[in-house]
């Protein structure tokens, strides 16, 4: 997967870190070695080498058992969407580190729930019938291949204990064949090549290759950067000193007769991946030509007044783009620029047709939380009955959720609007015969599940996990909820459209990530609307810089034949935070091409702010 900025990499900026840190960034690098070792090993169980892509879903189910992960086709579909052609090595690693591998006393404890006077096994017909009846349903092929494991089983009965031993012994042994395998390729590959190592391209830097006869050694590098940051053939700094917003004039263009305009309104949600930001894709209808004001800004879901939920200082844009009639990439009209409050607002004229209408959001308010969380909320519980019942948190979770894929706001879900919640939660939609059963167990309104429905509809989802709670984490994980039920990796926001002369007709499309399609339309908005200077003495780079009510946009242009490496410095920046989420890195511009290099807000918008940048280009 291909983040929107490219590749990143960090440049130490500490040039004399403490002895501590130093023995904590050895022991990190140790962890960090072992964890790619072995997830490398797994990887060349399945592919010949780790530039292999993995091409569909058996291939990544497989690859995942082979590093200990069993995850279930929930999981599974969350991250081989209908969408996914293709992941690679990185991606694989991602996953690796975030599912963590079965524990054997988990594994125990589902046993032990169809054992209640614990005497250490399970009847098969009990077994059969759990297993292709419950949760994640396993075939009657695949159960009577376990019911016939010799060395467990015995008059009927499994030994679960015994099973457990014999499972996770297997997977220890099929590590070690693995790393083995890997090591056994290294050495003969070295025996072949001569002291080169193979190394992963993936994450290494290019192994040191010596000129044909040149066996002098050579000194290492001691110093605390790589050497090649260290010689730049060009430099360019760029400064912009922004005041806070009661000091900054916008100018608000909403009409004094907007209340008379037609109009539509629809909501979306940005959702934070690990390879980027996906969030819903909208289609705009004009029938006639007309003047259109139209504003994007976050969804406030509290229900307390005077307190706001945390992502409404997200920043949020609309760009909107002309369909081209089949021909060729939709074409950049113009995109909302000018803030409002929390809202950013465009207005202008567009002509009869249709246009894709992006969301999009810098990343710089919207990232990854390091939250240590204490306690994970509870889910469901037993009342005095032993029915499961969902926890008050649970459901309010539930109906915050319910509010954010409820995207025409009546109140209810149609079908439409339930697929983006289950392509986004398990990357499968619901067919019609699907959405009937639903409509008959769920309550419904006009064909459309209401909110009491969708809770029932998870509270079912619990019973038939007998109370576990794994799936409805999966589902809340993807929506963006920690495990405090904190909604911290998402965004929910609401788009108004008005027109003046007829009826907009706005209509939700995708939900997707738009990496490259948004690396052309950021990069061509701030050529057209930004200041862009060649570097002096390397005039084959130019530096683009826009800059709006709220953020500032860099773009690098490499007109040269060959790809360059950027360094980017923001040390000298006050208040200010990256997309990047660093203070100095690395951008990789191929040939005859452009990219974004970062976004930069305020860290507090109510101080001014100063961004002090220095580009250079690497020798």
């Amino acid at each position: 997967m291909e983040s929107l900025y490219g590749s990143a990499t960090s440049l130490t900026n500490r040039r004399f870190p403490s002895e501590e840190r130093i023995e904590s960034q050895k022991a990190q690098q140790y962890v960090d070695e072992n964890f790619y070792a072995s997830c490398r090993a797994a990887y060349l169980t399945t592919f010949k080498t780790s530039l292999e892509n993995i091409t569909d879903k058996e291939q990544l189910q497989l690859v995942l058992q082979q590093a200990g992960r069993n995850l279930s086709k929930r999981t599974l579909s969350k991250y081989w969407t209908a969408k996914t052609k293709e992941l690679n090595f990185d991606d694989f690693c991602a996953i690796v580190k975030k599912e963590k591998p079965a524990a054997k006393a988990d594994l125990i404890k589902a046993f032990r729930k169809m054992d209640p006077g614990n005497k250490g096994y399970v009847l098969h017909d009990d077994l059969y019938k759990v297993l292709t009846t419950k949760g994640e349903k396993m075939s009657p092929e695949e159960v009577i291949a376990v019911l016939g494991l010799a060395d467990v089983n015995s008059g009927g009965k499994l030994d679960y204990n015994k099973f457990c031993n014999a499972f996770f012994n297997t997977c220890d042994q099929c590590s070690k064949m693995a790393a083995e395998k890997m090591n056994a390729n290294s050495r003969a590959r070295r025996q072949q090549f001569g002291s080169q190592m193979e190394t992963s391209p993936e994450r290494s830097s290019s192994p040191r290759t010596l000129r044909d006869g040149d066996t002098t050694p050579r000194k290492e590098n001691k110093s605390p950067r790589p050497s090649s940051a260290r010689n730049y053939k060009a430099t360019m700094c760029t400064v912009i000193n922004m005041g806070p917003p009661s000091t900054r004039s916008s100018k608000v263009v909403e009409p004094n007769n907007l209340q008379e305009w037609q109009s539509s309104q629809l909501k979306g949600c940005f959702f934070l991946e690990d390879t980027g930001i996906v969030s819903h894709h909208y289609k705009l209808q004009l029938p006639l030509k007309t003047t259109v004001y139209l504003t994007i800004k976050p969804l406030n879901l509290s229900r307390v007044e005077g307190k706001p939920f945390p992502w409404m200082s997200v920043d949020t844009a609309l760009y909107i783009l002309k369909e081209s009639d089949g021909k060729g990439d939709p074409q950049l009209i113009s995109f909302t620029e000018v803030r409002n409050k929390e809202a950013f607002v465009w207005k202008g004229e567009l002509g009869v047709g249709s246009y894709t209408l992006i969301p999009f959001t810098t990343g710089c308010k919207l990232t990854k939380k390091k939250k240590q969380i204490v306690k994970e909320a509870k889910l469901v519980y037993r009342n005095d009955k032993e029915d499961l019942v969902l926890t008050p948190e649970f459901r309010s979770a539930l109906s915050d959720m319910f509010d954010i894929i409820d995207l025409d706001g009546n109140g209810s879900l149609s079908l439409e609007e339930y697929n983006f919640f289950e392509m986004r939660t398990s990357g499968e939609k619901c067919d019609d015969d699907a959405w009937e059963v639903c409509k008959e167990n769920f309550e419904t309104k006009k064909n459309e599940l209401t909110r009491k429905g969708f809770a029932d509809l998870n509270l079912m989802e619990a019973n038939d996990r007998e109370g576990d709670p794994s799936d409805l984490w999966v589902t809340l994980q993807s929506m963006g909820y920690n495990k405090a039920l904190e909604l911290t990796e998402a965004c929910p926001f609401i788009i108004d459209i008005y027109a003046e002369k007829c009826k907009p007709r706005l209509n939700a499309v995708s939900l997707a990530s738009s990496n490259r399609q948004l690396q052309k339309v950021l990069c061509k908005s701030a050529i057209l609307k930004g200041e862009g200077k060649p570097m002096e003495g390397y005039e084959s780079v130019f530096i683009y810089t826009y800059k709006n009510d709220a953020r500032i946009t860099s773009i690098i242009e490499n007109k040269a034949d060959k790809k360059i490496m950027m360094q980017v410095n923001n040390d000298q920046s006050k208040n200010c935070v990256s997309s990047r989420g660093l203070s100095v890195f690395a951008v990789e511009v191929p040939a005859k091409s452009t990219v974004v290099s970062q976004h930069i807000m305020a860290l507090n918008e109510r101080q001014e702010w100063l961004y002090n940048c220095i580009q250079s280009v690497l020798s």
